[in-house]
């Protein structure tokens, strides 16, 4: 049997969504359950694959099959396409199998020449409605199918208004309507060197192939990429028999959901318009009325609309959006498909659906995408504010939430601002980890270079700012206290406002819509927890993030980053004279400043965890990243420390290195330097002996152990931990269970996991650096190299967002199994970013591990992924 390309409506269903697109499987579901549709045709998405494979042309079998189809339509309406007495006219509208709104092109009208336009006056004995719809099909035919520039219709038709002062376009008459179609023929020959095709299938044919091309247009490229829908779909093209809205004040259209899409609330929202077609509503041309009162103007039509509406959500089990058309009085179904739905809505929708008996509790947690609980959890912008408001500039939306205020280009600046009472945006080239107090002040973080995984990203997240990387637009000069974009100039006395959940700056202060978490919001978080296998940890470094991350929902600290913890400006002296000390003494005072510290920050996070396991990194980075930036802390440090600018200056060049990233870090400065291992070791066991007798409870904390690549690195601090343990135990008279683990994050460690998992109790996968190393990319350095990659189709996402699963996933698979051969009781855990990732979480729930761990902010949406992760391992 020979493939079929074109489907009438009656030939398909809604499960037929991959061959009819999505509008035309629910055109051909609705044709089936008896709703009033106009009858049509869908040509398939395989026809549009084979388009493309062709080189740009429809194949002769295609074309046979849509006239074939075209002649059945044509018997069931009982009117020719092209018949000067009684013509057939219909809408070709696009249709993939994953909904695109608003992305590729439709056609209204088709069918209309200068011979039908008159039969379609004097059959509906309206000659104004007949120009109208001819006029309106000349413009969307030239702008979509002959690429006519809509421009240069718009200054013809707009000329037009303004010659005869019509303020709406229902104010013109038919005169001025037949002037604006001459008008528009003149301008098919100005601009294209031929006349508008007046054969009604040319014009059919060439539509089909203008839809075609339509799933290439830029915009429909760019909305599959931030979408994640992939370019090989194709899309479907759908031939419907025209009904017409704009026939008189008995005729109308409009769009409505059946629920609110904004709340969630069960009630029917939308808007319509009397005497006008489809794009009328969405043109903002004129001002739509609110569904409900459509029953004011088409009382029998809007109550079976009701009826339909309630039909449609019941047979499809969620919120419909429709598109329709009333045409004297008489009510035609033109779409349905699952509608659009904010976060707060998704939430309530899902819940209420349950409790309805419409779905279960695993089909509502599927139907909640995971970045939308992270969006219910930070302040956002006033909707109807930001729409209105043009963004500046726009870069990486690193973190999500939004945030506005007083530019600083510094963090000391950033401090002071938030001091005084006002808020501040934090504005940086880049940021470092000495920027830290100015990102705690501010309301949200910009910078100019960076990624998704840049310090700024990692550091927001995790506090739950609004942040903005890689925004390549814009010019900062810290100096000079300036941030140029465009040739706009902004200094430090002017005011921003960023969307870290678009990556949108716009200039001044738009208003903040504050955080409301409904109960529903907690029913879903209640029911993906019966569900997830996989426990959900946070990434921590302070008692108020632990507390944050406790009441968000984690089982626990896969990560506490202790160089975080340094960077007070209480501590950052004492640490900076560890690092320049000459001999083991003077480091060894320096860090005894430090100790209480330290032990401190572990007890209120002991604290705040209570019997909830925390994995505690020694420290990790190279000691360079603490060093003075400026001449001013040099000289507070040389008066500190007793040593002179000049050779603190000297002892600074000799801990330059190349590649910092490859080198004295980790487990390494542990074995040069075992005395700060020591200090951290006692800080961590006497902080959690101490909460152990003050709070009742039994800690057993972990201390991880960074950047081990092979079994003797991680013996050689092991035996600086457990020799600590014992006098810390000794001293304290009593003794605790501890653990000892090192962070994966070197692919050799991966690579060699049975050996070292010897001498290993748990193993943390740390993805960043992971990702980083198996790559051979660094994460902060090459924001524009891997858009550029993306751009190309070279990789389908950023791996240092989404973990890239036949790579560095292999290793961890490597290393799962080579570990529990070793070490069958291993705690396996994810503490990189991609921890809070919902695709990567699906993925450590197939690998086997026990735990991930992410930023507080992202511990709901760990819960409901990891939740969606067993769902749809049952279901596959």
């Amino acid at each position: 049997m020979e493939k079929q390309f074109v489907y009438s409506f009656n030939e398909g269903s809604k499960d037929m969504r991959d061959i009819l697109g999505g509008k035309g499987a629910n055109l051909a579901e609705m044709t089936k359950i008896g709703l009033p549709v106009p009858f049509g045709f869908t040509v398939s998405t395989e026809a549009c694959k084979k388009y493309y494979e062709d080189g740009g042309k429809i194949d002769q079998g295609i074309i046979d099959e849509i006239l074939t189809k075209l002649d059945e339509l044509e018997n069931v309406m009982g009117k020719k396409l092209g018949d000067p007495q009684d013509p057939l006219l219909v809408s070709v509208r696009s249709g993939a199998p994953i909904s695109m709104p608003g992305m590729m092109d439709t056609v209204l009208n088709l069918g209309l020449n200068d011979e039908t336009v008159v039969a379609l006056g004097k059959l509906t004995e309206n000659e104004r409605f007949a120009y109208d719809s001819y006029r309106r099909f000349l413009q969307m035919f030239g702008d979509v199918v002959m690429e006519v520039p809509m421009k240069r219709f718009n200054e013809i038709f707009d000329g037009k208004k303004a010659e005869v002062g019509a303020v709406y376009d229902v104010d013109l008459t038919t005169e001025d309507l037949k002037s604006i179609i001459e008008g528009y023929k003149a301008l098919y020959v100005e601009v294209l060197g031929h006349a508008f095709p007046q054969d009604p299938k040319e014009q059919l044919m060439e539509a089909v192939k203008a839809v075609f091309r339509s799933w290439g247009n830029d915009r429909a490229i760019l909305y599959r990429k931030l979408n994640e829908i992939s370019d090989d779909l194709g899309t479907a093209v759908n031939v419907q028999s025209m009904v017409f809205g704009n026939k008189g004040n008995d005729s109308g259209t409009g769009v409505a959901f059946t629920r609110n899409p904004a709340t969630g609330e069960k009630k029917l929202y939308g808007e319509f318009l009397v005497n006008a077609q489809g794009e009328d509503v969405v043109a903002g041309i004129r001002t739509p009325k609110k569904i409900d009162q459509m029953a004011d103007s088409f009382a029998d039509a809007y109550a079976e609309f009701e009826k339909i509406a309630n039909l449609l959500e019941q047979h499809y089990h969620d919120m419909q959006d429709m598109e329709f058309t009333v045409e004297n009085g008489k009510l035609f179904m033109l779409q349905t498909r699952n509608g659009k739905r904010t976060a707060e809505a998704a939430v309530n929708i899902a819940v209420d659906m349950v409790n309805e008996g419409l779905i279960d509790k695993k089909t509502a947690l599927l139907r909640i995408e995971p970045e939308f609980v992270e969006h219910l959890l930070h302040p956002r912008f006033d909707a109807d504010e930001e729409a209105a408001a043009t963004a500046i500039a726009k870069g990486l939306n690193a973190s999500p939430g939004a945030g506005c205020g007083r530019i600083c280009f510094s963090a000391d600046e950033a401090a002071e601002v938030a001091a005084s009472g006002e808020k501040a945006v934090l504005v940086r080239t880049e940021t470092s980890p000495e920027d830290l107090a100015g990102m705690v002040a501010a309301q949200g973080i910009l910078t100019q270079h960076g990624g998704a995984t840049s310090h700024a990203a990692v550091v927001a997240r995790g506090m739950g700012k609004c942040c903005v990387t890689g925004c390549a637009a814009l010019d900062i000069d810290e100096e000079a206290k300036t941030l140029t974009i465009g040739d706009k100039v902004f200094t430090d006395k002017d005011y921003i406002s960023i969307d870290g959940s678009t990556g949108e700056v716009f200039e001044g202060m738009l208003k903040l819509v504050p955080v409301e978490i409904s109960g529903n919001f907690n029913t879903i978080m209640k029911w993906a927890d019966e569900i997830r296998t996989l426990k959900i940890r946070t990434n921590a470094d302070t008692p108020r993030d632990a507390q944050q991350a406790v009441e968000f929902g984690a089982e626990g600290i896969g990560l506490c980053r202790t160089e975080h913890m340094f960077f007070d400006e209480e501590r950052i002296p004492a640490i900076r004279e560890m690092i320049v000390a000459e001999d083991e003494e003077a480091r060894r005072k320096a860090l005894a400043k430090l100790l209480p510290f330290q032990k401190s920050d572990f007890k209120g996070m002991y604290k705040a965890m209570g019997e909830r396991p925390m994995t505690v990194r020694l420290l990790d980075p190279p000691l360079h990243e603490f060093l003075p930036k400026t001449p001013e802390d040099m000289e507070q440090l040389s008066k500190s420390s007793g040593i002179a600018p000049e050779r603190l200056e000297v002892l600074a060049e000799n801990l330059k290195e190349v590649n910092p990233m490859l080198g004295h870090r980790g487990c390494r400065l542990a074995i040069t330097y075992p005395e700060i291992a020591e200090m951290q070791v006692e800080a961590i066991l006497t902080a959690a002996i101490e909460v152990c007798e003050e709070e009742g409870i039994e800690i057993v904390p972990e201390i991880m152990i960074p950047l081990v690549c092979s079994r003797n690195e991680l013996l050689n601090v092991k035996e600086t931990v457990d020799k600590t343990a014992e006098r810390v135990m000794e001293e304290k008279g009593r003794r605790i269970t501890y653990m000892v683990g090192t962070m994966i994050e070197i692919p050799r460690a991966a690579l060699r996991a049975d050996d070292i998992a010897k001498a290993a109790e748990f193993f943390s996968f740390g993805t960043n650096d992971l990702t980083q190393m198996t790559f051979g990319f660094s994460r902060d350095d090459t924001t524009n190299i891997i858009k550029d990659y993306i751009d190309r189709g070279i990789w389908d996402a950023n791996p240092f967002q989404t973990l890239d699963q036949s790579g560095v996933g292999h290793l961890i698979e490597t290393a799962v199994t080579l570990g529990k051969k070793s070490r069958p009781g291993i705690k396996l855990g994810i503490c990189g970013e991609h921890g809070g990732d919902p695709r990567s979480i699906e993925f450590c729930h197939k690998a086997g591990l026990q735990y991930v761990s992410c930023s507080p902010f992202r511990v709901p949406v760990a819960r409901l992924a990891a939740a969606q992760a067993v769902i749809k391992e049952e279901q596959a």
